[in-house]
């Protein structure tokens, strides 16, 4: 059973679309955690049955993750509008998990070669990455 962490903050909705498109890969247990309560609760309409919020699971969750997920903010620190503190942007950045960020233009950050495509196509594309690391891992 592969573990894929699902991170996300603000309203979720990120974190919500991805995880929509991920349960119905079979062999992934999929874990949603927000930076606030909001987003965990956005996450956890999905469907999916694990759900936690704040710093300190971003943390322990990552240690054993096979496969995290979320917008690129996860990994850089104040992040979100602060949501994502040093702690987690190290934790989730120092987890030998695959890594598949979604290029969010926010926070003062842009990713060289991106395409400015719909969130819709961005979403597909990271579960795409994500079912292929599933099954070829």
């Amino acid at each position: 059973m592969k573990k894929v962490l699902i991170i996300d903050g603000q309203g979720g909705r990120i974190g919500k679309m991805l995880a929509e498109r991920l349960l119905s890969l079979d062999g992934v247990e999929i874990t949603v955690v927000g930076t606030n309560s909001i987003a965990t609760s956005s996450m956890m309409k999905s469907g999916v049955t694990r759900g936690a919020t704040g710093e300190n699971p971003i943390v322990v969750l990552s240690r054993d993750a096979d496969v995290i997920a979320g917008p690129v903010g996860i990994v850089m620190a104040d992040s979100m509008l602060g949501e994502i503190t040093e702690r987690a942007a190290s934790a989730v950045a120092r987890s030998g998990a695959e890594k598949v960020l979604i290029p969010v233009a926010k926070c003062q950050t842009h990713i060289a070669g991106a395409k400015d495509v719909s969130l819709a196509a961005l979403i597909d594309s990271a579960a795409e990455k994500i079912a292929d690391i599933v099954k070829n891992a």
